[in-house]
């Protein structure tokens, strides 16, 4: 049998496990397999990480890439975190930041709408879940990291938000809208740009808080 004739339906080699093999083969006999590097190092590797994801989208991110801008070897990366997925998700968070966190005007309509502007400004300044959105579908990983990085922390913020209205007597704790509450307006702000093609800006969001969600709760907004 020729070389030609042999396994021609073989699965070729994943490239990133190939450069994760010889990375590996390239360190020195007995070199530990996590290198020891400061926080503020680490939190380099995670900005050039997030930059490129930012600039260019899940599937331009390199460990190349990373390691070029950050003037550190490929060998380096995968010793800290083996495999890309695995480095977007520390990456992801190490970096996470809730928006909704801290709110708190004393109603639960003021809380909605300002909640409503902080989503509307993150969602013009930062492209970070678009980035990540086909990608989080094709790996349980990273499909994991974002959630705990960037969806579950505002999600209970807002329950945070819902629980101190209901304790004030403004909505009822067992009120079937709340259910929905973080899937409309996290819904919205990713649907818009497909829809309109615009970013779901402060405005766009303040009007549909304004005229959707506090009436689905049976809230009028502040005077």
């Amino acid at each position: 049998m020729t070389s030609r004739d042999q396994a021609p339906d073989a699965e070729a080699p994943d490239a990133e496990a190939v450069e994760a093999v010889e990375a590996e083969a390239a360190e020195p006999l007995g070199s530990s397999r996590r290198s020891k590097i400061t926080p503020e190092r680490e939190q380099e590797f995670y900005d050039a990480v997030l930059e490129q994801l930012r600039e260019c989208g899940y599937d331009a991110v390199t460990m190349e890439g990373v390691a070029s801008t950050t003037r550190c070897s490929k060998s380096t990366l995968y010793r800290q975190w083996k495999t890309k997925p695995q480095f977007v998700a520390a990456a992801l968070r190490a970096n996470r930041c809730v928006r909704f966190a801290g709110i708190d005007t004393g109603t639960l309509a003021g809380d909605l709408l300002e909640a409503a502007r902080a989503a509307g400004d993150w969602s013009t300044q930062d492209s970070m879940v678009q980035a990540l959105s086909h990608a989080v579908l094709q790996d349980e990983d990273l499909r994991s990291a974002l959630r705990e990085a960037l969806v579950e922390p505002e999600t209970r913020a807002l329950d945070d938000l819902v629980k101190r209205g209901v304790d004030r007597g403004e909505i009822a704790a067992d009120h079937p809208a709340t259910r929905f509450l973080t899937a409309q307006l996290m819904g919205v702000v990713r649907s818009r740009p497909v829809l309109e093609g615009k970013h779901a800006d402060e405005e766009y969001l303040s009007d549909f808080m304004e005229a959707c969600v506090l009436p689905a709760l049976g809230l009028t907004r502040p005077t």
